[in-house]
């Protein structure tokens, strides 16, 4: 007997809009026009206005006089602010990212997978002149730089969807990542730009996150890597995996991932 299931998905028109209108200011990152907004989520400039002027009001959104654009406020900020301190990935972890950018005075990341790429939650910058712009914020493939790659050595295989071609063609290199514990890459986050990355285990030995060391290659150079920064970025590693329950002599069985 077939049987019809209610449909247990509720939406609230206004409130998908006005979401929708906030995630563009977000994605979008600077100043914009009210036209442009319009024109880029298909909706009437009438109803766009009256949101951004709803959001102006409670401080989620700003209005530049000066060009009539606007942007994301102070409310909108301090509220991912106040998302991001409770987060206990990042709470566990800031004080090791801030040692090892002391230590090696280079950007320091941390990164977290989402779907197919991972995402650069947090960082601790460098105090050279010549730096790497800010890449938190921002997604990347996970079968490209060393961040993505050492998610993937480490990813409990289980819950993952992932690409098998993209698999099949890292198999032998993700093996070499499990067991020195850390990858390298050089262009894969841009041009001239180095990173490393190590990850970070949780209770059950699977990367919650990894942290990642990201820098100009003149400055990260091979020598500097096996005398500072890998033996730093471990060791920051290995006492954030601590807090996060991970035992050394603990590790997850390894699961062929080309083979899901």
């Amino acid at each position: 007997m077939l049987s019809c299931k209610k449909d247990r998905t509720y939406s609230i028109q206004t409130v998908e809009s006005a979401l929708t209108i906030l995630e563009a200011l977000c994605e979008t990152g600077e100043e914009v026009r009210l036209s442009s907004l319009s024109v880029k989520l298909g909706m009437k400039k009438t109803s766009v206005f009256r949101y951004l002027a709803t959001f102006e009001r409670r401080g989620y959104v700003e209005r530049v006089e000066k060009t009539g654009t606007y942007r994301l406020g102070l409310s909108a900020f301090e509220m991912g602010q106040k998302l991001l301190s409770r987060m206990d990935l990042l709470r566990k972890a800031k004080p090791a990212m801030e040692r090892l950018a002391r230590e090696c005075n280079e950007a320091v990341y941390l990164g977290v997978p989402r779907g197919q790429s991972f995402l650069f939650l947090d960082m601790v910058d460098t105090t050279h002149q010549i730096a790497i712009a800010p890449l938190t914020g921002k997604y990347f493939s996970l079968y490209q730089a060393a961040a993505g790659k050492v998610l993937l050595a480490f990813s409990n295989s289980k819950q993952a969807d992932f690409n098998k071609t993209a698999l099949s063609v890292l198999c032998e290199e993700l093996d070499v990542v499990r067991q020195q514990g850390f990858c390298v890459d050089s262009g894969a986050l841009g041009d001239g730009i180095s990173s490393l990355a190590t990850p970070l285990l949780n209770a059950q030995g699977y990367a919650s996150g990894c942290l990642c060391l990201v820098g100009p290659e003149f400055r990260l150079t091979e020598e500097r890597m096996e005398s500072l920064f890998l033996p730093r970025l471990k060791e920051a590693g290995q006492t954030i995996s601590a807090k996060l329950g991970h035992h050394v002599s603990f590790m997850p069985t390894v699961v062929d991932l080309t083979h899901m």
